[in-house]
């Protein structure tokens, strides 16, 4: 074949290779795996996951029945006619035994939470809130209400935790804030309602209606799926961490992104040991923090919040207002929901330390002003005066629980999961609450003691004192943590280095040079450093 024909032969077979074959354009990519795919939404369901942290944070309803209890049915159990009859003493120990129960929760919380895990532990706690209930209900006696009040508490205390780690960890970050507040605001509704059916209900009816609350949050918390971050901290099993996250988010989200770094948070934690994380409370970023929280909870406490709360009908009775005592009760109630929500939004955009001065100031004017008031209206009654301007004890009040409602009830609960470093956020998160639900108990036993000693007025001028007095230890103390990561809180803690003073350069006639340094140590450097030629100023460079 001549060398022209082949020439042709393979143009020919060329050219049909070329028109077989589709040539990518210019703006294409070569490679198959250059093409951009459809990227998956990080966002989930904002819907599925409010409501799996509703169904998480019913219980919380409980917490409030329990504060809100004592205040309309002590005054029906100290009641001639009623079917148990108790004086003074036994009331203050019904008032205080369930929280005697609450920090044993706290703590039986903290172990059964990791044990068995964040679902299992929202349906066992919900058993001793119904059996407590009826017991009180069903009382014959009044160790029989002292157990079922004990149990109740024990309840309210194992739900707090579970039910904020659950929320914060089935939900995204731009929910997480609002989610997390589900927790305070059912409290309040838990006061609010134990308020409107007590002014109605006698006590062991009352009692009944209450058991209600917990049987609906034990048939809710079996629908609700376990925590995903559990699911891989404890079971190491990403197939169910996978499906619990589709399950809370939307079968458009990336949850693969989210196992992955369930994945790698788990591994960091599982480095520090038990030994270390012993260490680490001896540290200024563990204990600093745990000593301002606890502080933080006594004096909320002694500003009188829960004794108003636990004591509203026989603190209105006593006050000299007119205004019906039962429906004040309520409106305190209403009250202190609204603004537990107002407080969460107001904490987003002012921060801690100014909801702490509202509360601080707030409080202890309006105390003062209602023990202002008490301590006259004794004067009136003595000189056989009838009593002026009745609405403004009851108008106190309404500004006193207006304002610890604001900061007291809800930033020290938020400090908890913030100041603590992340390794033993979990053990300290603990033990703070334990101080806060043992700083109801002193103050609710101490109250009739006080009442006694000084009399109603001068045990609410006290309380009002101790309030003002507060915010000084918040303007030097309370850490402001608005607009801060978790590092840089935990940062704030350590112990302050000294400013570093200037180097000093000695740079002698001769050939060396010394650097005097804050440690008072010289260092020579050698000639060539500082011994180089200088450069005439009429040089140009």
């Amino acid at each position: 074949m001549a060398i022209s024909e082949m020439c042709s032969a393979e143009n020919i077979m060329g050219s049909k290779l070329m028109l077989s074959v589709k040539m990518p354009n210019k703006d294409e990519p070569l490679l198959k795996e250059d093409t951009p795919e459809p990227s998956k939404q990080t966002k989930g369901s904002s819907l599925k996951q409010i409501l799996v942290a509703l169904s998480a944070n019913w219980g919380t309803i409980n917490t409030g029945l329990v504060f809100g209890y004592t205040a309309v049915s002590l005054p029906q159990l100290m009641m001639g006619g009623s079917r148990i009859t108790i004086d003074r003493h036994q009331a203050s120990w019904i008032a205080s035994v369930s929280t005697i129960g609450t920090p044993c929760g706290c703590i039986l919380a903290s172990y059964f939470t990791d044990l068995l895990g964040r679902k299992k532990t929202l349906i066992a706690l919900q058993l001793p809130a119904i059996v407590g209930w009826l017991m009180v209900g069903s009382a014959t006696t009044v160790q029989w209400i002292y157990v079922g009040r004990f149990l109740v508490g024990l309840s309210s205390g194992m739900v707090g935790s579970p039910s904020r780690v659950y929320t914060s960890e089935v939900s995204q970050p731009h929910l997480r804030g609002m989610l997390s507040a589900f927790a305070s605001v059912g409290t309040s509704l838990g006061v609010m309602l134990e308020y409107l059916f007590g002014s109605v209900l006698d006590w062991d009816t009352l009692a009944l209606f209450n058991a209600t609350m917990p049987a609906i949050a034990l048939l809710l918390a079996f629908f609700i799926p376990e925590s995903p971050s559990w699911l891989i901290s404890s079971k190491n099993d990403e197939n169910k961490c996978r499906a619990s996250l589709r399950r809370v988010r939307d079968s458009k989200c990336d949850v693969d992104t989210e196992v992955n770094d369930l994945l790698m948070f788990s591994r960091a934690d599982e480095s520090t040991s038990f030994k270390e994380k012993v260490r680490l409370i001896c540290r200024p970023t563990a204990y600093k923090p745990f000593v301002i929280v606890s502080i933080y909870f006594l004096l909320s406490q002694f500003s009188g919040l829960n004794v108003v709360t636990f004591y509203a009908v026989d603190v209105i009775r006593d006050s000299g207002s007119t205004i019906d005592k039962y429906v004040a009760t309520v409106v305190l109630g209403i009250i202190r929901l609204v603004f537990t929500v107002l407080g969460c939004m107001m904490m987003w955009r002012l921060g801690r330390k100014p909801l702490s001065y509202i509360s601080s100031v707030g409080c202890g004017i309006s105390m003062l002003c209602f023990a202002g008031y008490m301590y006259q209206n004794v004067a009136w009654k003595a000189a056989g005066q009838p009593a002026l301007a009745t609405w403004f004890p009851i108008m106190s009040l309404f500004v006193f629980y207006a304002c610890s409602t604001i900061g007291y009830l809800i930033v020290p609960w938020v400090m908890i999961g913030e100041v603590f470093p992340r390794q033993i956020r979990g053990m300290l998160g603990g033990v703070a609450t334990c101080v806060g639900h043992f700083s109801i108990f002193i103050v609710l036993q101490t109250y009739p003691l006080l009442q006694e000693l000084v009399g109603k007025s001068g045990t609410f001028a006290v309380y009002g004192a101790v309030s003002i007095l507060s915010t000084i230890f918040f303007y030097y103390f309370c850490p402001e943590t608005k607009n801060k990561t978790l590092q840089e809180i935990e940062e704030s803690f350590c112990n302050k280095k000294k400013p570093k003073r200037p180097v000093v350069l000695n740079v002698n006639a001769t050939a060396t040079a010394t650097v005097q340094c804050n440690n008072n140590k010289k260092f020579v450097f050698p000639d060539i450093v500082f011994n180089l030629p200088k450069r005439k100023t009429s040089v140009i460079v």
